[in-house]
């Protein structure tokens, strides 16, 4: 999996209880991608499991995604830096056609548009949120995004520099807000999106995605 001597980047896992998930998971990371599992907690052995599958694992006790995300920030040692779920709604494979226009200085940040391939990998409550969003995005910036989804790749110095504050479930969002008020090229490119393995804490019902989207339109204000 990171065999390779050619580093071409890290890959941030924030994980809470993704046992079942994380062998596909790992499996898919791209050679040359160093996967940084960034256990938030779980209670099902997923920490264990990941070191056992080869990857550098790192504990960020503070519970939230976005507490998860910046610790895997902070830990990263690569230019380039990618985030992606560990739950196996996404392919971590995905990586390289998302990391490679900031690679060839080609865009600053690339969000992942996700695209549903089947019935069910993505719930209206949570497309409905995502999708409001979004839209309040491009009043606010001026920038045209369809998606805030967590696959998303930029210089892990350029990051740093963004001086991110949050570290719940507004932490994607306050990413795109900040690197568009710095005048960076957000750009998006579109992956497909599976069901995930298991229960979603976040969006897997209505009460999780409004409690991501209250957290968002804090960041917001």
């Amino acid at each position: 999996m990171n065999d390779t001597p050619t580093q071409r980047g890290n890959l941030v896992l924030p994980c809470l209880d993704e046992a079942a998930a994380l062998p596909w998971v790992l499996s898919r990371v791209p050679r040359g991608w160093a996967a940084i599992v960034v256990d938030n907690g779980s209670t099902d052995g997923s920490a264990e499991l990941a070191a056992a599958l080869g990857a550098r694992v790192v504990r960020e006790l503070r519970r939230g995604f976005g507490a998860a995300c910046h610790a895997g920030l902070e830990a990263a040692d690569a230019d380039v830096v990618a985030f992606c779920d560990c739950d196996g709604s996404l392919d971590p494979a995905a990586v390289e056609a998302v990391a490679g226009p900031v690679r060839a200085g080609a865009a600053d940040l690339v969000l992942a548009r996700r695209r549903p391939t089947a019935r069910g990998a993505w719930p209206l409550h949570a497309r409905a949120g995502n999708l409001a969003l979004a839209r309040m995005v491009r009043r606010r910036t001026g920038v045209r995004l369809h998606d805030l989804g967590p696959l998303r790749a930029a210089r892990r110095t350029d990051l740093l520099g963004l001086g991110l504050a949050d570290r719940r479930s507004g932490y994607p969002l306050e990413m795109v807000l900040r690197a568009c008020d710095a005048g960076w090229r957000v750009h998006e490119t579109s992956v497909p999106y599976r069901p995930r393995t298991g229960r979603s804490k976040v969006t897997g019902t209505w009460l999780g995605t409004l409690g991501a989207v209250r957290d968002m339109r804090a960041v917001l204000r």
